[in-house]
């Protein structure tokens, strides 16, 4: 389901925090992890062994998924009927409309017709955050998980429930599979008709640790008529991907669901962003798998040219940054402090994706969309 208008996900315009400094973009390459070496210097080590298979659970009891049942069988639909509406992406209002999450299906309803099913965690994680009143968020009552023994260290989101378990609190540890909610249909202003009932499922990555200070300066209260009710955790601030995806490839067997870090590297680059600035995100430094080479430190034996002097960002259809290469100021000598420049982007794959705004072109000078636009601004708030 959609957020509380007031939280919902880059719905307008905002003054960029960064100073825009546009050029002609080119065609797409894909990036390449550079490690710099320098003559004399040892043999690289070898690459350590892969990380052991993720144990995943489901967050229902609904086993359709692992006993590889068509998505009607766990996928509840929106009031069109069309299974597809309840995935993630574009996948409402005739591919308009984004649904961030996926939205699965109950099993099982008491003698009124409600649904009892349990909500389970679906990795070991830390418990970040629960919203008890249904009537401060359209996600109605939900839960935030953290999962800290993965890189990246994802979150995970479970959404309309109608109860959260007795005892759980923000900062509990919780096992893979432990139940933590029950499903059900709260809703802040979308009535979700007990036949619909669903949890709503969302796996991603929190933008920034300054969500406040952003969240004064875009959406003030007189506009969405109500402060920040979740702090850190607001819809705004959490930026998801595509789940079932992950859990397929995982599934499978795929190199690319063997873990976070492998998946996020298979995602389809849509745009690549070259930011001029010496700030290094709170996001790098809570997400350092993503670094596709070490940040500069300086020092005239470092190899790397000096000190940070800016960022060459690969995000995906979404505007989910993925992969993160740091520049040194050598390598931006001349750029404008504060500049962003699309350096690439796939005209076809933003196309296909035009629930979200990544790339306008205006008389063949490319710059980043709205949402694009939001995304980097709270990037680097």
């Amino acid at each position: 389901m959609m957020r509380l208008i007031h939280f919902m996900k880059y719905c307008c315009a905002v003054t960029p925090v960064l100073l825009l400094a546009f050029a002609n973009a080119q065609p797409i390459s894909p990036i390449t992890p550079a490690v710099p070496t320098r003559p004399g210097a040892a043999a690289a080590r070898p690459p350590p062994p892969p990380p052991a298979r993720l144990d995943l659970a489901w967050p229902t009891p609904n086993r359709a998924f692992f006993e590889g049942r068509g998505i009607e069988a766990f996928i509840q639909p929106t009031a069109s009927g069309a299974v597809e509406s309840g995935l993630f992406g574009g996948t409402r209002n005739g591919g308009t409309r984004f649904h961030e999450g996926i939205d699965l299906k109950a099993l099982a309803r008491d003698k009124n017709g409600e649904p009892v099913d349990p909500i389970f965690a679906v990795l070991p994680g830390v418990v970040r955050y629960i919203n008890l009143v249904p009537g401060n968020s359209e996600y109605g009552r939900y839960v935030v998980i953290e999962h800290t023994g993965v890189a990246p260290a994802v979150y995970s989101l479970y959404a309309h429930l109608s109860a959260v378990q007795p005892g759980l609190r923000a900062g509990d540890a919780v096992a893979r599979g432990q139940r933590i909610a029950t499903m059900g249909r709260s809703s802040s202003t979308i009535a979700i008709p007990q036949a619909r009932a669903h949890v709503h499922f969302e796996m991603g990555v929190r933008l920034t640790d300054n969500f406040q200070a952003w969240y004064d300066a875009r959406y003030n209260s007189k506009k969405f008529g109500g402060k920040n009710m979740h702090g850190l955790f607001n819809g705004l601030n959490l930026m998801g991907f595509d789940a079932l995806d992950f859990f397929r490839k995982w599934r499978s067997g795929a190199a690319a669901g063997a873990s976070f870090q492998a998946f996020f590297q298979q995602m389809q680059q849509a745009v690549r962003v070259r930011v001029t600035t010496r700030v290094a995100p709170d996001f790098v430094r809570r997400y350092p798998s993503l670094l596709t080479k070490p940040v500069p430190s300086g020092g005239a034996g470092s190899g790397l040219g000096g000190v940070l002097g800016g960022w060459e960002i690969s995000c995906n259809p979404t505007g989910l940054p993925f992969a993160w290469t740091p520049l040194s100021t050598m390598e931006t000598l001349g750029e404008i402090p504060g500049s962003v420049r699309i350096v690439a982007y796939d005209a076809a794959l933003i196309k296909a994706w035009r629930c979200r705004s990544i790339v306008v072109v205006n008389r063949g000078v490319a710059k980043p969309g709205r949402d694009l636009q939001d995304v980097l601004d709270l990037l680097f708030k």
